[in-house]
């Protein structure tokens, strides 16, 4: 029984810890697991998936997408703005696209048919980078730790993705290379990756109204829509009220990068 008891005083005062972090927006955290041990499986999963997908040669796309994350990872603070960023442009129809802790960025070329410009891109990219710096990974995985559930990190990592993608970790993998089941993000991280891609975007000179113009997009590309109330991403009418509520902020910084020049020109055609 003291055994026990030492075992609950343990687990409560971890908990406590691992519940002081708290998000760029101000929304408390639980954080377990480390920074640096999600980095190293993330590269590691990041390798996997290189080695097992397609990669794109399509000179044009890989120079458009390059262009557009370098301009959002322009925007990003110390010590995020001082790693390395390594980008991957995988040759699929997949709607989709995802950040890694550690610098890493995924694009499925199949969301290219959905993003009309360099600005739809860059809300795209911006909301995964958010992901990121708001340590949502961590989160999942501290989750998942916690509750006892056997996940392979590198799924925790790769999975999730919006509605309307076909991507799942184990797919990405290849058929064998089983990661077990994923955890999407949760409606309030989706909510809050929203905010910071959106800052992020317009800092670096794209037009953050083109972000309401991507999700009606791809709002259209789900034939079947869930109900936001089980549904991890917010509805689209509650997603665009958020984003436009977020504009008297945005605005100006995308205002103030047009009158700097600092507008980015990265071309699709």
């Amino acid at each position: 029984m003291r055994r026990l008891n030492l075992l609950i005083t343990l687990v409560f005062a971890a908990l406590i810890v691992a519940s002081c972090a708290t998000s760029p927006t101000g929304r408390s955290q639980m954080i377990w697991k480390s920074d640096a041990e999600l980095e190293a499986e993330s590269a590691r999963a990041f390798n996997q998936m290189r080695a097992g997908l397609p990669l794109s040669t399509d000179r044009q796309k890989i120079d458009f997408v390059a262009c557009v994350a370098e301009a959002v990872v322009t925007t990003l603070e110390p010590p995020l703005s001082d790693i390395e960023w390594e980008l991957a442009i995988f040759d699929s129809e997949s709607i989709n696209a995802f950040a890694m802790p550690g610098g890493k960025i995924g694009v499925f070329t199949g969301i290219l048919e959905v993003t009309e410009n360099q600005d739809q891109l860059a809300a795209v990219i911006g909301h995964e980078i958010a992901h990121v710096t708001a340590r949502h990974s961590n989160e999942r995985a501290s989750r998942a730790s916690l509750t006892g559930v056997g996940i392979n990190v590198a799924a925790i990592i790769l999975g999730g993705g919006h509605r309307g993608a076909t991507y799942t970790a184990q797919q990405a993998l290849g058929a064998g290379a089983a990661l077990g089941i994923s955890l999407p993000h949760t409606r309030g991280q989706e909510s809050e990756a929203d905010i910071i891609g959106l800052e992020y975007m317009a800092k670096a000179g794209f037009d953050p109204r083109e972000a309401v113009k991507l999700w009606q997009r791809m709002d259209a590309t789900t034939d079947k829509k869930p109900a936001e109330f089980v549904s991890t991403h917010p509805a689209s009418e509650t997603r665009i009220e958020a984003l436009v509520s977020e504009w008297p902020k945005t605005l100006p910084l995308y205002n103030e990068a047009v009158a700097e020049n600092r507008v980015p020109s990265c071309s699709k055609e």
